[in-house]
């Protein structure tokens, strides 16, 4: 796949470009430019310093929705030691804007829920853009209730423009199968990490968002609509979603600031799509810090400590 370019990211790419040309260079015509090199690879990382340290919110809104960045089975292929996909809601078919399935990582037997996307025009109309159906939203709570049926933690992992709005869900019950996980996973007897790794947009997001922990990866965001939607409806003028996106405060720094989001998981500078393997292994890192953490509270306790963290959400006292 050819290398997407965000704007604000093209001067850091050209210039790392010229550096590979260079090294390129001096290996085929065995010229020694090490000084030059070293020279522009300092000029890079001060760059890069410079652009990923002063983000605004709707420049991370493009980093959750870069192309590359990586999907959930990617993660998946890189944290877990064993996955075995498990398909299908048992009532009316399969929904591969989902991923669910058993898992382990490290030492933890656990389950894993997730939206998947797609790259090519052909993943995108199979995954369905990541916008899950009914059927999908089912699967999921089938596989959290086999989870918790065998004392598995649950690992969500969310990414997702929005539950699919056709005409075919909604007959199926959109609303009720989002509201369903929204109620069994408010009560489910086992640890649940709920992360953000791209979008998390709408009731599409909360639908798998129901946890003990809510975590977002650095270069994410979550709201109850896009940030073009609250521009089409505020200003008529979806071409304003920056605007919206400053607005409505939908990143990861203004969830933690407004007690809605527990952790943010740092990632490669430049963002994950820039290294695969370094994300990942943070992501471990964290799933299993926060494991641990987790299951030293009594099940009783943390549904009630569950119940309570949303109950007190969106609350405030003067």
């Amino acid at each position: 796949m050819e290398k997407f370019v965000l704007d604000f990211e093209r001067p850091l790419i050209e210039l790392e470009k010229k550096i590979q040309e260079m090294k390129d260079y001096s290996l085929n015509e065995d010229v020694d430019l090490t000084e030059e090199i070293a020279k522009l690879q300092e000029k890079a990382a001060k760059l890069s310093l410079e652009i990923y340290s002063k983000l605004s919110r709707w420049q991370r809104v493009q980093l959750a929705r870069h192309p590359q960045r990586p999907y959930t089975l990617d993660y998946i292929e890189r944290i877990t030691d064993y996955f075995l996909e498990l398909h299908g809601d048992r009532a009316y078919g399969d929904d591969p804007a989902i991923v669910s399935g058993l898992a382990e990582i490290g030492p933890e037997k656990v389950v894993i829920v997730g939206h998947q996307k797609g790259r090519t025009t052909k993943e995108k109309l199979f995954r369905n853009f990541g916008m899950p159906h009914p059927e999908g939203y089912r699967k999921a709570l089938r596989i959290m209730k086999l989870g918790a049926k065998f004392g598995r933690p649950i690992i969500c992992l969310i990414d997702t423009p929005g539950a699919y709005p056709g005409i075919g869900a909604e007959e199926r019950g959109q609303a009720e199968a989002i509201a369903r996980n929204l109620f069994e996973m408010s009560q489910l007897p086992v640890p649940i990490l709920n992360i953000v790794i791209g979008e998390g947009a709408s009731g599409g997001a909360l639908g798998i968002g129901v946890g003990d922990r809510l975590l977002m990866m650095e270069n994410t965001w979550y709201s109850v609509i896009s940030p073009e939607g609250c521009a089409a409806i505020l200003w008529r003028d979806n071409t304003k979603a920056n605007q919206a996106a400053e607005a409505m405060k939908v990143s990861a720094e203004d969830l933690l600031e407004l007690r809605i989001l527990d952790v943010v998981i740092k990632e490669p500078l430049g963002g994950a799509h820039r290294n695969y393997d370094e994300a990942a292994s943070i992501l471990k890192s964290t799933i299993l810090d926060e494991l641990a953490a987790l299951k030293q509270i009594p099940v009783d306790e943390l549904i009630e400590q569950r119940i309570e963290k949303f109950g007190k959400m969106g609350y405030w006292k003067e």
